[in-house]
């Protein structure tokens, strides 16, 4: 495992950013092969292939590192990184466990806005970067920071939270809970899951049964609990509409290829999620 200096941000040295690393450790716990076969599955459905054989990979904020080991079981060859040193244990744990002392998969500790980091790094035929670049801090310098990491006629697969009239609310909750201590957070946890309890009551729906699948429903291996926590923190916080992003990838070179647009919560207008977005870099888009 290689790591990169990390510069920290205002927010990391107030201590008001998340520990996404802590999250992904109890997730570990939890993981198994149906996990990681649904993960796989959700790569090769969104891609359109059933094989990454050969393909260069970049996973930008891995996380968990289930995703690059989920296209690494699909035969790309993996660079992942991750800010948070206890996602770069996760990815490495990951690593250890299903390919040791693999070359074609390497994890590093940097930061997507570390420009000599970023630097380093080659282009790759798919830049990954799912619920990452909005946590940053500086969201449009992360995604122009990874945007230059893909090669010509290459993609960039990304999410990013959808913003609606409840996201300056969700930064004072994001930034609260983050700061808080564990005591107050599992009480906050605990006030969310009653609450989303209630609605799936009212809605003649099965919570029960949705938290025993985790988050299967929509195929990314993931899990409800430890989804909360990782709603609740995630600061910093910030969001962009579908029209902006796709404004913002497209002055940098690139074309859609597809779009997920959010559908949780109550409305369009007010739910609290991620669009999801592929992407391909035009060729010549960068005068080669």
């Amino acid at each position: 495992m290689n790591v990169s200096d990390r510069r920290p941000t205002f927010d990391e040295a107030e201590g008001a950013r998340y520990g996404f690393g802590e999250n992904w450790k109890q997730y570990l716990a939890l993981l198994d092969e149906r996990r990681i076969v649904d993960a796989e599955r959700s790569l090769s459905e969104w891609l359109g292939r059933p094989r990454l054989d050969g393909v260069t990979w970049l996973d930008i904020g891995s996380g968990s590192g289930l995703f690059s080991l989920a296209a690494r079981r699909l035969g790309a060859r993996v660079v992942s990184f991750d800010f948070d040193s206890g996602s770069v244990w996760c990815t490495a744990e990951l690593r250890r466990r299903y390919f040791p002392n693999d070359a074609d998969w390497t994890v590093h500790q940097g930061s997507v806005l570390d420009r000599d980091f970023m630097a380093s790094l080659p282009e790759f035929d798919i830049v990954y970067s799912w619920g990452v670049l909005h946590h940053t801090g500086q969201m449009f310098s992360a995604i122009e920071n990874a945007a230059a990491k893909v090669r010509s006629g290459g993609l960039f697969y990304l999410a990013l939270y959808r913003k609606t009239i409840l996201c300056p609310v969700w930064k004072v909750e994001k930034r609260f809970y983050s700061s808080a201590p564990e005591r107050v957070r599992s009480w906050l946890r605990a006030a969310w899951i009653a609450k989303t309890r209630l609605a799936f009551r009212l809605k003649g729906r099965d919570f029960d049964s949705m938290v025993a699948e985790g988050s299967r429903a929509i195929g990314r291996g993931m899990d409800y609990v430890r989804d909360v926590d990782d709603w609740l923190g995630g600061y910093p916080y910030e969001s962009i509409t579908p029209p902006a992003c796709r404004e913002f990838l497209g002055g940098l070179g690139f074309s859609l290829v597809r779009e997920r647009a959010l559908t949780q919560g109550i409305s369009i207008a007010t739910s609290s999620g991620c669009d999801e977005w592929l992407f391909k870099l035009d060729r010549g888009a960068r005068g080669e």
